[in-house]
């Protein structure tokens, strides 16, 4: 991302009172600290309303997994051709890059319960009219569609405003951060999965209730939670540009476009590389292999993370790393040497991703930490969408993920602000 100085995350809500507790016996000189290690994914779990918390905000949202696919199904199923079925899919993409900072900002000026319920209400009206009345209509379907995807709740944005209003210091906050961009790699496996179960067992139309289903059971519950109802962001200031002033900013999400294009790239790739092999199940298998690598490599960040909040030359280098681990896919190589190389920028993805929506809150004003991550999804949805459409025209070829996470890494490298002066780690 931008290369700006990130110091320790700032807290959006003061933390919750605490009982005040005797204080512990000063420890002898040069001894080490109490712990020596960075909080777990499970140390963030134990924490009060944390676990309800990320499973509401994983079901809310997996339906932005489910329903390109379920979208394209529909379509089909009513004799539409492929290509009218994915402009459909692309519309329900783009549409959150709309929605979600509009929502963010409400959810800062006024709480969470209100852009979460109304987005929700939204989606299921417009999923469950499609699922009612089909696609037969295509300019009512496109409408339902694009409404569908704008009324995504901010769930994503909510719940990093609200790690730090439930959890005791930075640390297990850049915890959390890593364990929820892990867990995004859970919505775009199993939404896909689900879509296809539920359309071959009944229809498609029940898989486009089921994603209506999901998205509203997940966002009341979320939504309802005590520290969703109660959490309310710092006063903010009216400001030009907003969340984009920062000069930072702007550098960064540009770099996550790019860096959601690797994705959209990857998936046509696969079917690429399927056909080529002559084998099919690879192009649902390629995917699925890099978020499980990503999976891991939020395990083992959060296990060997910096000490401290994340600084510009760690954002810098995982940029780097991620674009490098694209190169040895330019070869022609057999197919289980595609699944294994394609696992390497997969491990290295949570990792970037967690150090920037660090950096995107760091650098957010007070007061916008919620319409800041919707900002950032809007940004990788984008990139998204670009990179599939960019990747059919040139052939689904690697090369394609790999200039995009070039010129991420590029613009991660921008210098934006003065250099820091105090030495880095």
């Amino acid at each position: 991302m931008a290369h700006a100085q990130v110091r320790d995350v700032p807290r959006t809500t003061k933390a919750p009172t605490r009982a005040p507790q005797s204080p512990l016996p000063p420890s002898p000189a040069g001894d080490p600290t109490p712990r020596t290690t960075p909080p777990t994914f499970r140390d963030v779990l134990r924490h009060r309303y944390c676990r309800r918390l990320l499973i509401s905000s994983v079901i809310g949202r997996l339906s932005l997994g489910m329903v390109p696919v379920a979208l394209i199904l529909a379509a089909q199923e009513h004799g539409h051709s492929l290509a009218t079925a994915s402009v459909l899919a692309a519309l329900y993409g783009i549409a959150p890059a709309l929605g979600l900072p509009l929502l963010g900002r409400l959810a800062d000026l006024h709480g969470l319960p209100l852009p979460c319920h109304l987005g929700a209400a939204l989606v299921a009206t417009a999923l469950g009219t499609l699922a009612l009345m089909g696609t037969s209509h295509l300019p009512l379907a496109a409408v339902c569609a694009a409404l569908a995807g704008a009324g995504c709740p901010p769930l994503e944005g909510g719940l990093r405003s609200l790690w730090h209003a439930v959890l005791p210091d930075d640390a297990h906050v850049r915890t959390a951060y890593t364990l929820d961009s892990s867990t995004q790699e859970i919505v775009y496996v199993t939404g896909p999965a689900l879509a296809i179960a539920m359309a071959t067992w009944l229809s498609p139309a029940a898989a486009l209730a089921l994603a209506a289903a999901v998205t509203l059971a997940g966002s009341l519950t979320f939504a309802t939670t005590r520290p969703a109802h109660t959490w309310r962001a710092a006063p903010r200031r009216r400001q030009r540009l907003g969340v984009l002033r920062p000069p930072a900013m702007r550098p960064l999400l540009f770099s996550l476009v790019f860096l959601g294009a690797t994705i959209g790239a990857l998936d046509v790739a696969g079917i690429v590389v399927a056909e080529r092999q002559d084998a099919p199940w690879l192009a649902g298998v390629l995917p699925a292999a890099f978020s499980a690598a990503g999976l891991l490599g939020g395990v083992l960040f959060a296990r060997f993370q910096p000490a401290t909040a994340p600084r510009p030359r760690h954002l810098m280098l995982l940029g780097a790393a991620f674009a490098a681990g694209w190169l040895p896919l330019l070869a022609p190589l057999p197919t289980p040497a595609i699944l294994l190389l394609a696992m390497l920028p997969g491990a290295l993805f949570v990792p970037l991703l967690t150090v920037a929506s660090l950096t995107v809150t760091a650098l957010a004003p007070p007061g916008t930490s919620t319409e800041a991550v919707g900002w950032m999804s809007s940004a990788i949805r984008l990139g998204l969408a670009g990179g599939t459409a960019l990747a059919g025209p040139l052939g689904g070829h690697f090369a394609v993920p790999l200039m995009a996470a070039a010129l991420c890494a590029l613009l991660l490298s921008a210098r934006t602000v003065p250099a820091p002066t105090t030495a880095e780690v």
